[in-house]
């Protein structure tokens, strides 16, 4: 059970970390954090996200919390918990928010010490800008929440992993497995993004905006993108993002080939489905 006596440890204040901070600690939860930067933890016991945090990982703050959060990149977090992960006590929840789940859920599970579960979770929400600044205790609000158990949690552990879900605010949670979530995630998330930076960088585009109007700003909001982070995503999804890139192409190929010959049919019916689909994503 989720209550107000769990201390909360989130390990990375970046925007993803510091909106749990903001979000947990207006809950009314004890937080703490540990990140590498000495302003991100200034900013946010200025701003009240955390009570208390540290700039160098230290055994005993790792073995006081209750929830271990790691709101790192994905190889970061591997390497933080081959140092650290032995700190966590026994009865301790350890999640995450990272993007990607199956070359992180199996790792992540063989560093816990015994007694320690690792719950992976993805929070489906974010901004088109990064660091604690502009964390916002509001960003999960309305959000879905992607939780992915494994055959080695508890469902004590994966039910705590989905009541901090609805703490934060989402609406939706999920349970997938980490393959489920991958294959998702790089359709819905990652191809998206591969999406708009490619528009953004297929033609000459700082002259386009004395012309564009909404369509070409909504398609490529997410163009202004982190790009440390979401290429080490990809990568990491390299497979199944390849798979859903193939699938796009694919379509696309179709679209144009029935431009090329004329073929007004079939463009109406690919947009006909368009709009019924798209009905499903109305809020």
């Amino acid at each position: 059970m989720l209550d107000k006596n769990k201390k909360v440890l989130i390990i990375g204040l970046g925007l993803i970390g510091g909106s749990y901070a903001a979000a947990l600690s207006g809950a009314g939860y004890e937080v703490g954090a540990i990140d590498c930067r000495a302003d991100a933890i200034g900013f946010a016991l200025e701003h009240g996200f955390i009570r208390h945090g540290m700039t160098e990982p230290d055994g005993a703050y790792i073995g006081s919390a209750d929830i271990v959060v790691f709101a790192l990149y994905p190889h970061t977090m591997l390497d933080f918990a081959a140092k650290s992960a032995k700190y966590i006590k026994r009865g301790a929840l350890v999640t995450d928010v990272t993007g990607v789940k199956s070359g992180i859920v199996a790792p992540m599970q063989a560093m816990m010490p015994e007694g320690v579960e690792f719950v992976g979770a993805h929070p489906m929400a974010g901004r088109e800008v990064s660091g604690v600044e502009n964390a916002r205790a509001d960003l999960f609000t309305g959000a879905n929440y992607i939780v992915t158990p494994t055959e080695k949690n508890t469902e004590a552990a994966v039910e705590l992993c989905c009541e901090l879900g609805r703490t934060l605010g989402a609406r939706r949670i999920s349970r997938l497995s980490p393959a489920e979530h991958d294959e998702m995630v790089g359709f819905l998330s990652q191809l998206t993004h591969c999406i708009a930076v490619v528009l953004m960088t297929c033609k000459e585009s700082h002259h386009l905006v004395d012309y564009t109007g909404d369509s070409f700003r909504d398609l490529t909001r997410i163009a202004k993108i982190n790009e440390d982070m979401w290429s080490e995503l990809f990568l990491m999804n390299r497979d199944e993002l390849l798979s859903q890139m193939d699938t796009f192409l694919d379509h696309f190929a179709l679209l144009r080939r029935a431009l090329a010959a004329g073929d007004a049919d079939t463009m109406k019916q690919m947009m006909r489905l368009s709009t019924e689909r798209r009905r499903y994503f109305d809020k």
